[in-house]
């Protein structure tokens, strides 16, 4: 099982599953690790999300990285953990969650807007920061963090990014991106989320 850091490594790109269903989990996760997508989130306010997680988890645990996003309370954090994942992502910062991640080994990547608000992520134990929503936090705001961090600080852009900026922000110093609805939408085909993913990794490969 890779963690953050490898599967980052691997491939940059972390698939947000928001709104996916148990009996459709594995087919959509088959279609991104085989796009060679290595980092896998299931929102928990998806359906059953914790089901998901356990069914992705089993399939393809070996693979990729696979976790919870929408992760607001550390009540849920363990509930993350005997699920099978490995990973808790939350569009903000609540060091209690980051705290309970660390605590039972989980990577932790809360959600921040301000360069405040990542060195207290960071403080709290995190292990790499989502700069979300990106779509208000342009490739500039990466550059400008990049001067202030440290260097091996994992910088992640989240909401808004596709094919046609992940190369801005790829130059502007992201570490990664969370890629939502331009990968998977309830109800999208796991093919066609395979195919985007594919084009997804192509672009940043270009």
């Amino acid at each position: 099982m890779p963690t953050l850091r490898q599967a980052l490594r691997q491939c940059p790109i972390v698939a947000i599953l928001r709104g996916v269903k148990p009996d459709e989990i594995v087919a959509v996760g088959d279609a991104l690790v085989e796009a060679g997508i290595t980092i896998i989130e299931v929102p928990l306010n998806s359906p059953q999300p914790f089901d998901s997680i356990a069914r992705l988890a089993a399939r393809q645990g070996h693979a990729a990285l696979i976790g919870a996003g929408t992760v607001l309370n550390a009540e849920d954090v363990t509930l993350v953990k005997d699920a099978g994942g490995q990973l808790v992502v939350a569009p903000n910062l609540d060091a209690d969650v980051v705290r309970a991640a660390k605590a039972i080994g989980l990577a932790a990547l809360p959600g921040v807007m301000t360069p405040s608000e990542g060195f207290a992520a960071l403080k709290a134990g995190a292990d790499a920061l989502k700069l979300f929503p990106a779509e208000i936090i342009p490739p500039a705001v990466f550059k400008a963090w990049r001067a202030v961090f440290d260097p091996d600080t994992l910088l992640l852009a989240v909401g808004g990014v596709g094919v046609d900026n992940i190369r801005d922000y790829a130059e502007a110093g992201a570490s990664g991106y969370g890629i939502g609805s331009a990968l998977y939408k309830p109800g999208r085909p796991p093919e066609e989320t395979g195919k985007l993913a594919k084009d997804l990794v192509a672009a940043l490969k270009a």
